[in-house]
């Protein structure tokens, strides 16, 4: 029997931005988009002056690694965290972590007394910093609009992480330029402070939900915790099978791609490669952009045979990209890539969120993020080490198809019609 979170009432239309009609989600979702900037905007200046610094690949490479290991190790603990105390506040810790990053390389900066541990530092803070901001941020999403208008809050938050990503660089080049390294972090801490302030008092968290939710964990168990939550979710297939997908897909490829990315510019010939290179991320991004659009207008819901489906396609996007000769090809198929993985990867959280028990909600969607996020930093093993051997355009074309095999697996072991959400 389908559970009543899993999907709207039959009779109920879909609306169309149907969480903007929310004015505490408009605010919230403002603050993230903020957040999301400013971010990105510490990224293009702190890897800038960095790469001028140390000339060191291996700083790029422990950048990926501290940014996405963390997600691996303490997402499930963090979420045991927003099951028993305020996800409001563990989300201003995230924050203040991250001006405390930005006001950290900014008197590095200042005082000219950079070194490579210094940095190695700041770069695992800020990765822990995004532990602190991703669950919680997820359990109150779902406190502020609730099951019925969540995949549209989900998808939302998810374009405006894209827009960061768009904005950031404009934005941090335009700061950078005007203040210089220094200075410009500096005023980057301040963008963050209207989600804390707004956090301080938004009515919503423990204390407002309703009392019969189930107990709270009692404390931290650490890595047993991700096995107690593996054990409580193992019935439930739809949370399973979406773990399973954003798992494998950030294992295998995520976005592992992107670092290799002026290479390919460089090969497929078209102009200058710094242009190009600029031109192909912003495919994707625009992929993505278009796709929360459009997902948002026809006010879409959620489902595990379309998720899997987008997966699958994206797949043979990825593969196409890598084997293109043709640069305009590359550009509409890297368009298509981001539109199908905001959309796989949004309906994956969103349903994920729907049909996680009330009481340990931050735990599975913690399991989530370990495997969605966490998994990332081993996707440039898979591209970037395989391709040094082999050359990218193979490595990231079999990384492809070997994803695709294995999704293509998993969508026959675990048909979509025995989807608990799909009945």
């Amino acid at each position: 029997m389908s559970s009543p979170s899993s999907a709207p009432a039959p009779q109920q239309r879909a609306r169309s931005f149907a969480s903007l009609r929310h004015p505490a989600y408009r605010v919230y979702l403002a603050g993230n988009a903020l957040a999301m900037m400013a971010d990105s905007i510490e990224h293009v200046i702190s890897y800038w002056i960095a790469f001028q610094e140390f000339h060191s690949p291996a700083l790029g490479g422990f950048a990926m690694v501290s940014h996405w290991l963390p997600f691996l190790l303490l997402s499930t603990s963090v979420g045991v965290l927003a099951d028993r105390f305020d996800p409001r506040r563990l989300v201003q810790i995230g924050m203040g972590l991250f001006m405390l990053c930005s006001l950290g390389w900014a008197v590095l900066f200042f005082t000219g007394s950079l070194q490579m541990w210094h940095a190695a530092v700041l770069l695992l803070i800020h990765g822990c910093a995004g532990v602190f901001w991703t669950a919680p941020s997820m359990v109150l999403i779902h406190d502020i609009v609730g099951p019925t208008e969540l995949p549209s809050a989900v998808r939302l938050m998810a374009t405006c992480r894209y827009l960061g990503l768009l904005a950031g660089p404009v934005v941090g080049a335009g700061i950078l330029l005007a203040f210089g390294p220094a200075y410009g972090l500096m005023l980057n801490t301040l963008i963050y402070v209207p989600l804390i302030l707004w956090l301080w008092r938004a009515p919503y968290g423990p204390r407002f939900r309703p009392k019969d939710t189930g107990p709270a964990p009692v404390r931290l168990r650490g890595f047993a915790d991700i096995a107690a939550t593996i054990r409580a979710v193992a019935g439930q297939r739809t949370i399973v099978s979406m773990i399973l997908l954003s798992g494998c897909a950030s294992l295998i490829v995520a976005n592992g791609y992107q670092p290799q990315m002026p290479e390919f510019a460089h090969d497929l010939g078209h102009g200058d490669p710094g242009i190009a290179y600029s031109a192909l991320l912003a495919a994707d991004a625009a992929g993505a952009l278009s796709a929360g659009l459009l997902l948002e207008t026809r006010g879409f819901h959620p489902h595990p045979r379309t998720a899997y489906i987008c997966a699958l396609l994206w797949c043979c996007a990825i593969t196409g990209f890598a084997l293109s000769t043709s640069y305009m090809l590359a550009v509409m198929l890297l368009f298509c890539a981001g539109f199908l993985e905001l959309s796989f990867n949004s309906m994956a959280q969103s349903l994920v969120q729907l049909d996680a028990p009330a009481a340990i909600r931050g735990r599975v969607i913690g399991l989530y993020g370990m495997a969605a996020f966490g998994l990332r930093a081993f996707s440039g093993v898979t591209i970037g080490i395989v391709g040094s051997m082999i050359g990218i355009h193979w490595s990231l074309s079999l990384s492809a198809l070997l994803l695709l095999s294995i999704l293509v697996s998993l969508f026959i072991f675990v048909p979509p019609r025995s989807f608990r959400s799909a009945e």
